[in-house]
Formats: C-alpha cells, structure tokens, sequence
C-alpha cells in the first residue's frame, strides 16, 4: 500500500462515523446517509492526492457530503419523506410519544428547502459558526443567516399551525 492509501484509510476511519451522522441529519435515512458518504469517499480516493496533502483533509469530507447533498437531483425526484428509525430498547418512557416527536421533527426538517436544512443541520448539530458554514457551502455569512433565519420562521409557523389545529 502507498503512504497516500494508508493516509486515505486512517482519515476515513478517523471520520466515517461523524460524516454518517451528518448525512443521517442531512437525508434523514440511514442508507441514505450511507450512500451519501460512500459516494463522497470514493470521489474523494480518486483526488486523494491533493485533498490528503490539505491541512484538514476531513473539513474537506464534510464539505464535500454536503455539497453531494444538496447536489444529488434523484432525491428531488423522490416523493418519500424522510423519516427516523425506531429504536427497539425497553424503556419506562413513553416511546410512542418520543417516536412522534422525532417523527414529527424529520418531517418539519424535510419540508425545508435543501439549503435551509442543510444549514440548519450544520449550525446546530454540527456546531459549526457561520463563517465555516458559508465556508463550506460557498456562500456569504450573510446568506448563511439569512437562510438560518427563514427555516426558523417556516418551523415556527408550522409549530404554531400544529397547535392551533390541537
């Protein structure tokens, strides 16, 4: 194995487990967000070369799941809604109700425009600030904000809608 390989493995096996969190928050399907990460790792062998010799070759993985994301036209298509998988664990809590909460929470995200879920996947399960988040996506912090700032008031508008029809 070349040093470039070995270099490609130790970073894939350093980030592959957060990357598959970001592409679960990202697609909201677990084979989804398995697809997602390995199409971003096979391109990413390809260039390995140069993406490896950056200073943070796993920002660079990160980036690149998100732009495959918000990239992949054959998810546009699909008119499933993405939703999260029961956990099987005996519990003293009400899981029903926790289910459809997280269920309810999947389909608030998934009605969000791509870019607005995606930054607000990026803000606040990843933590990042939002010049990395411009960053990442190419666009202005000021974008960043503003598309923040949108996908809140349509998740606000839709909590209250919910309520008012309790």
């Amino acid at each position: 194995m070349t040093t470039d390989a070995l270099s490609f493995d130790e970073v894939v096996r350093a980030s592959e487990r957060r990357l598959l969190r970001l592409g679960l928050m990202l697609t909201g399907g677990v084979h989804s967000a398995e697809d997602l990460v390995q199409t971003v790792f096979a391109r990413a062998y390809r260039r390995w070369a140069r993406i490896g010799a950056l200073d943070h070759p796993e920002a660079y993985l990160r980036t690149m799941v998100v732009n495959e994301f918000l990239g992949w036209r054959r998810l546009l298509k699909n008119s499933e809604v993405p939703l999260a998988e029961p956990v099987d664990q005996a519990s003293r809590e009400d899981i029903g109700s926790r289910l459809a909460q997280r269920d309810a929470a999947w389909r608030l995200l998934a009605g969000l425009p791509r870019k607005q879920r995606t930054v607000l996947v990026l803000r606040y399960y990843e933590d990042l600030p939002d010049s990395e988040i411009a960053e990442v996506l190419g666009i202005a912090p000021v974008t960043v904000r503003t598309n923040a700032a949108r996908a809140l008031a349509t998740l606000r508008e839709a909590l209250s809608a919910e309520e008012a029809q309790r």
